[in-house]
This record gives structure tokens, C-alpha cells and sequence, in this order.
């Protein structure tokens, strides 16, 4: 065992700790500011899906819909919003799923994309959410084939598993 006089001792306390110092300073994480993009949380048949916020222009409590005949039969009619006559789309047939009951949470969503705009009706909308772009993952080759065309990604929110939809496929399909 070797002894240093105390001086010498204190000498290298101070250098293991500057080293300690400088070895975290190598590892600190440096803080990223990442770009975010806002997002609209919704339900269909219990499950969760979501539009980007530029998407949406402004979501309604469901007026009377007025049924166009001879319209195709995902359109559910039309709505008269302050005066604009604006269609409704039943996002279940999209999707392939069942159409939803109507309830006190149902609402229509107005979503336009590439100079196509459009009601489309929903059974609830959960949340309005800035989301890190890296958040959202590219679509699982699992989902429905009639569902996967209209699919920009995937992301979570609150444990549970979002689809995110891509409202410029829906208005292709016209």
C-alpha cells in the first residue's frame, strides 16, 4: 500500500473528479428542438383514428343531413354550414367497417385537402394534440387492404394505438 502525503492525495481527488466532469459533459444529451405537427384524435367503432390538423377547418355538432338521391353510398347527404352547402362522408364505409350509431358525442368533422373539401362524420373527437413528427410510424402491412390505402402512419396516444388517415386518399377516391 502506497501512502501520498496529503497534499499529493487531495491533488488526485481533484483530478478524478475533474475527469468525472468532463466524462458526463461528453455524455449529456443535448437537447433537440424536433418539429411537431398537429393532430386531431378521433373514434369510429371504438377505435382510434386521426386526421393532421391542417386538414381540419372546423368540427361540428352533426345538423340535420339531407340525403341526395342517387348519391353513391358513402355519402351520407349534405349539410348546410352558415350558408355553404358542404357533403358528409361516412368514414365507416372508407374503413370497411359498419355504419356507427348517431349519439350525443357524434360529430362532423369539415376537412379539406387539395382544394376538395368536405364534411365527414365521426363518433367522437378525443383530443387536439402537437405530436413530434418522429412519433408517427409508417402504416402496419397488417391493416385491412380497403383500410391501408388511405393510411399516412401510425401513432400512439394514451396507451392506445391511432391510425392516421390520410384525407387527400379519401378525396381521391371520387
Amino acid at each position: 500500500m502506497v501512502f501520498y502525503p496529503m497534499s499529493e492525495k487531495t491533488k488526485k481527488s481533484d483530478l478524478i473528479i475533474e475527469e468525472l466532469k468532463k466524462r458526463r459533459a461528453r455524455e449529456k444529451v443535448v437537447d433537440v428542438e424536433e418539429d411537431t405537427v398537429k393532430i386531431v384524435v378521433f373514434t369510429v367503432m371504438n377505435a382510434y383514428y386521426a386526421f393532421y390538423g391542417e386538414d381540419v377547418k372546423e368540427v361540428l355538432i352533426p345538423p340535420e343531413i339531407f340525403y341526395v338521391p342517387g348519391s353513391p353510398e358513402h355519402i351520407l347527404g349534405v349539410i348546410n354550414v352558415r350558408g355553404d352547402i358542404e357533403s358528409v362522408l361516412n368514414i365507416n364505409g372508407f374503413l370497411g367497417l359498419p355504419s356507427s350509431e348517431v349519439t350525443q358525442k357524434t360529430r362532423i368533422v369539415i376537412v379539406e385537402k387539395n382544394g376538395v373539401r368536405s364534411g365527414i362524420q365521426i363518433d367522437s373527437v378525443e383530443d387536439v394534440i402537437d405530436l413530434p413528427e418522429s412519433s408517427i410510424k409508417p402504416p402496419l402491412c397488417t391493416l385491412d387492404k380497403k383500410a391501408r390505402e388511405f393510411v399516412s402512419g401510425e401513432m400512439v396516444y394514451n396507451g392506445r394505438d391511432v391510425v392516421l388517415l390520410n384525407v387527400g386518399s379519401i378525396f381521391g377516391m371520387f
